[in-house]
């Protein structure tokens, strides 16, 4: 598997992170506040800048309160007494956007608010010049004004528009304010942020975050012409690969021996960042391939990455609110119409929402008519309420598919490249099942197949209750997950996916999984168990109960409960898969049961010894892994 395979499935595994909602909403939240944090170190003159109030300018709601809250915290921790103008600004631009930034004028007129971003700096300054006796000077004051308005277009069009131009200008933006930042000696972000353009960027990003270093003033070294010149020896076609990666330290020490002024800070910073480029794409954009293979390759990771845009346009869509206020004057409307005292009443103006919830609270001299039409709105609301509820799992539902099959499609551009290539299986599987029912129709359904690769599936579905509901939501979920394993699906999003049809469907609880995922080239097993009974792994030491009871799938489309267990199956232990009809128990831990018994013969033994008094359908299914070297037994 080469480098680039490793980086994009890092990349993916990151992506997937930040579309989880438990880690996205406190990722979102650290990454806006450090973002303002780190911006609020952009130095001109060696005075701060409002560089983070053009980014507060960028965004809107609680993203803007977020980064005014890193940079409210930033500026006197780079600047002390300096950065007080700073904390105006931060809190200023917040106080803007709130009240504008949603505000259709804002959305025609896009320079609008970094123009009023401007004057508020501009008025800041003033302020402070005349009531604080601030001694800045007239230059620096203009530039204070300029960059704010420039920042805030910079950041807004970023927000809103993406292309290459802005990203070099925001990482110039970036580098600009990095370069006051070292969280220790000898290590600053800004040298690191410009040695990791240097050998994987845009030659428009080196240099201009080469000039943000400069403009920055924290060395007498030229860092343009140190960022530019490593861009260009990175294309010498060296020996080894290393050696481009070790550009930006080289051109260092080249360009301040020329110069004449030694100044060694800077050296650690670009030579980290040099080598932080060795683990990046070094381009943006997708790397060419040839033949057909690579033309589906990047097809394949381009409908992925459509798959992956709009699952993150769902996840950000908001519900509707429900409109309360509609249905009490509604409600209203309907009592107080067709009294009598509806021209002297005064409570009518005092209606409040807080009634649909207790409609007895409701202060009326004639609550006869009054309570029972507050109580069908109450009705309306709860159905309203629960509709919504319903619109939200259809909606998680769809984002989780556009997940799973974005991954998908990943997975099988990664195997692209590798189709010659096959693991060998070094185990064969012996599977087994034995099943009885209380009815004519069973609700057990045991499957056994061959997946993609070295993997084999063992599947045993117990349908709720008897008879042939129970068979039919058995064998519906059972073809289901087969298919979807068969064509490399994982367990998980096929289980997820079942999950989420019974939750839609109203169907939860109506059927239990048990998935065993063995793998004949290592002789290991992920065990999936759903709302199953107990499993047992068998060995010749005794047995040993894994998983325990969960709730079925089918309650709730984005709170699951699968247990996952990892099991070995290399040196001749037994699983065995049970369904509610079987009490593993008693037949476990007071028989005495050897793994090398033949599966179907240990089968029957569990079966017959385990139901008693047939109450439900019962199932036993064994499975047993043999090394590839020995004949069937």
């Amino acid at each position: 598997m080469t480098m680039e395979t490793y980086l994009r499935r890092g990349q993916r595994n990151l992506q997937r992170w930040l579309l989880d909602p438990r880690v996205r909403t406190p990722a979102w939240i650290l990454a806006y506040g450090a973002g303002g944090f780190l911006l609020s170190a952009a130095s001109l003159g060696n005075y701060p800048q409002p560089l983070a109030l053009g980014a507060i300018c960028g965004v809107t709601g609680w993203r803007a309160v977020l980064i005014a809250l890193g940079a409210m915290a930033g500026y006197p921790t780079f600047w002390g007494m300096a950065g007080r103008q700073g904390i105006v600004w931060a809190a200023a631009g917040a106080l803007l956007v709130l009240m504008v930034g949603k505000r259709e004028e804002s959305r025609d007129q896009p320079l609008m608010i970094p123009a009023i971003a401007a004057f508020l700096t501009a008025a800041t300054g003033l302020s402070f010049q005349v009531f604080l006796k601030d001694t800045t000077p007239v230059v620096i004051f203009g530039l204070r004004v300029g960059l704010a308005f420039f920042s805030g277009v910079l950041f807004t069009q970023a927000a809103r528009c993406r292309d290459a131009i802005t990203d070099w200008l925001v990482l110039g933006a970036a580098a600009l304010a990095l370069a006051q930042v070292m969280p220790v000696r000898y290590f600053g972000l800004g040298y690191f942020l410009g040695g990791i353009l240097a050998v994987t960027g845009a030659f428009p990003a080196a240099a201009l975050a080469g000039l943000g270093l400069d403009l920055a003033q924290v060395t007498a070294v030229p860092m343009t012409a140190v960022l530019c010149m490593a861009y260009f020896v990175r294309m010498i076609p060296f020996d080894k690969r290393w050696q481009r990666y070790a550009a930006p330290g080289f051109c260092y020490v080249l360009v301040m021996a020329a110069c004449g002024r030694w100044d060694w800070i800077p050296l650690p910073g670009l030579a980290l960042g040099g080598m932080a480029g060795a683990f990046l794409p070094p381009r943006p954009e997708v790397v060419h391939r040839r033949g057909e293979t690579g033309v589906a390759q990047v097809r394949l990771e381009l409908g992925a990455q459509v798959m992956g845009t709009v699952q993150q346009v769902l996840l950000e869509m908001e519900p509707a609110a429900i409109d309360q206020e509609a249905l009490l004057s509604k409600a209203a409307q309907r009592a107080c119409d067709s009294c009598s005292a509806r021209n002297s009443c005064t409570q009518r103006q005092e209606l409040s929402p807080q009634l649909l919830e207790n409609p007895l609270d409701a202060d009326c001299r004639k609550p006869g008519r009054l309570i029972p039409e507050l109580r069908r709105a109450q009705d309306q609301l709860r159905w309203l309420k629960a509709q919504q509820a319903r619109q939200g799992e259809y909606r998680w539902a769809l984002v989780q598919q556009y997940q799973f099959f974005g991954e998908y499609l990943r997975s099988l551009a990664d195997k692209l490249p590798r189709r010659g290539e096959s693991a060998q299986p070094d185990f064969r599987v012996e599977v087994s099942a034995r099943s009885q029912g209380k009815e004519r129709a069973n609700g057990d359904r045991c499957l056994a197949f061959a997946g993609p690769g070295c993997r084999y599936y063992v599947l045993l579905c117990d349908g709720m209750g008897t008879g042939l509901g129970a068979a039919q939501e058995s064998q519906w979920a059972g073809d289901l997950l087969r298919r979807m394993l068969t064509a490399g699906f994982p367990p998980e999003h096929s289980l997820s996916t079942l999950n989420s049809l019974l939750a839609l469907r109203g169907s939860a609880g109506a059927v239990t999984v048990d998935l065993a995922e063995v793998r004949l080239d290592t002789g290991t097993a992920r065990l999936h168990k759903w709302g199953a009974a107990p499993s047992w792994v068998l060995r010749r030491s005794g047995a040993e109960k894994i998983g325990t009871a969960t709730p079925p799938p089918g309650i709730s489309v984005s709170k699951t409960r699968e247990a996952v267990e990892k099991l070995s199956l290399c040196r001749g232990e037994v699983l065995i898969l049970l369904s509610d009809g079987v009490d593993g128990e008693e037949v476990l831990r007071r028989f005495s049961l050897t793994p090398d018994a033949p599966p179907g013969e240990l089968a029957a033994k569990i079966l017959e010894a385990g139901c008693g008094n047939i109450q439900d359908d019962a199932t036993a299914a064994v499975i047993r892994l043999r090394p590839t070297g020995l004949a069937p037994s």
